[in-house]
């Protein structure tokens, strides 16, 4: 499955590699949220609050990184968010009004696959 993967850089920026995880891949989780609501999360920049995958079920949307490199996420693509620290990704809606997804919360030190094309 596609993939992109939200990191942290050595001098605080923060980036993105593309990628994919396989299918059928068991990723061994703690729990998964499941969220609907917008509001306020799209001003300023900010970092991911904890390690996780965002699986985007409605919506399209453009995230948008230190540097001002973008990428689109829309449902079939996952979201690894792992920049913790530093200064973070924005994002906004591109399509609608809404954005359905699911977090999943790898188990501590959990390998989540992910494989940066070439």
């Amino acid at each position: 499955m596609k993939a992109f993967k939200l990191i942290t850089l050595d001098n605080g920026d923060s980036s993105f590699l593309e990628g994919s995880i396989p299918e059928l891949q068991h990723i061994k989780a703690d729990h998964f949220l499941i969220h609907t609501h917008v509001e306020g999360w799209e001003i300023g920049a900010h970092v991911a609050p904890r390690y996780q995958f965002v699986i985007t079920i409605k919506g399209k949307l453009k995230f948008t990184v230190t540097n001002g490199d973008t990428f689109i996420i829309e449902p079939g693509i996952v979201l690894i968010a792992d920049d913790l620290s530093g200064k973070g990704h924005t994002w906004e809606i591109l399509e609608g009004t809404e954005w359905h997804r699911v977090y999943i919360v790898p188990e501590t030190g959990a390998d989540d696959y992910f494989m940066e094309s070439n």
